[in-house]
């Protein structure tokens, strides 16, 4: 058996393109779409993504606006932001680039975003509304896993699932999702027991721990739905100046685990894209809501 890969930069570039109309249509309302980046410190990782996210945002017809701060910002001085752009009426998304420096209390900036802007879904009571089966705004990540098992057309009513990997933002949102859907849910996690005796049952696993190759073949059941979360920089070698050579995996043995599941997501490739295809559809869900176009 050869595993179908769950191509998440094609399904990515489909939800694209339904967002960009449903963008353009609030538009002509008169409806805008204004997603605002919070960038604290001055790391050019960060700020190459902030490029890349303003380029796509621009491509849907979402306004972006980044707002960066100096990485000597107060707790308070970091609130006020948060809190003018809760305020402000013509923002309709708000997010925070991560990490924060380490003087900054990440969870109380995320408690201080306003449910409705919180296009991430990071604020915990957003993710308290999660486990009320009352979701205005979920986690980007965990919507992508949902949609890319969605997209193999596997009956979840029913179907046993394991997620291994229990984070706040990644494995019990996802856990919780599904549940939504009537799937049987086992989270596992540091302290499980006989891991591999809850993933070999498994019609679809989840794997979002952060370690290269945890799952091989002898532990996935044959025909499985595989979505691999993980994003592991390892060493492959070094080149001719005798500098390291990285390459980017999962947490699955990807070409080994091929050859047993029914579907499997590639890293990079697979949740990645998809992430960021969520995190746009929840920064038009934001709008609307903002907007009052959606009840809640």
């Amino acid at each position: 058996m050869t595993a179908i890969i769950i191509d998440g930069k094609a399904l990515a570039s489909k939800i694209k393109l339904t967002l960009a109309h449903e963008v353009q249509t609030l538009n002509q309302l008169g409806k805008a779409v204004h997603l605002n980046a919070l960038l604290v410190g001055d790391t050019p990782a960060a700020k190459v993504y902030a490029q890349n996210q303003a380029r796509t945002c621009a491509e849907l017809g979402i306004l972006y606006t980044l707002l960066e701060l100096p990485v000597t910002v107060t707790q308070g001085e970091l609130h006020a932001e948060i809190s003018r752009l809760n305020a402000d009426p013509d923002v309709t998304g708000i997010m925070m680039h991560m990490p924060l420096p380490e003087h900054l209390d990440t969870r109380a900036a995320q408690y201080m975003l306003d449910l409705k802007k919180d296009v991430e879904g990071v604020n915990p009571a957003n993710i308290g509304h999660v486990v009320h089966g009352h979701t205005i705004i979920a986690p980007c990540t965990a919507l992508a896993v949902v949609e890319l098992i969605e997209s193999t057309g596997i009956q979840l009513r029913g179907a046993e699932v394991t997620v291994v990997g229990a984070s706040r933002i990644v494995g019990k949102p996802v856990a919780l999702l599904l549940q939504d859907r009537e799937a049987t849910v086992r989270v596992c996690h540091i302290y499980t027991r006989d891991l591999s005796s809850h993933t070999r049952s498994a019609d679809v696993l989840v794997v979002a721990v952060g370690k290269a190759g945890l799952i091989g073949p002898e532990q996935v059941k044959p025909g499985a739905v595989v979505i691999d979360v993980g994003i592991n920089r390892v060493l492959a070698g070094h080149d001719s100046q005798g500098k390291p050579i990285r390459h980017t995996v999962g947490d699955v043995q990807f070409e080994a685990v091929s050859q047993v599941a029914g579907f499997i997501t590639p890293v990079p490739g697979g949740v990645g894209p998809m992430t960021v295809a969520m995190l746009l559809k929840n920064t038009l869900r934001a709008a609307r809501l903002v907007h009052g176009l959606v009840v809640v």
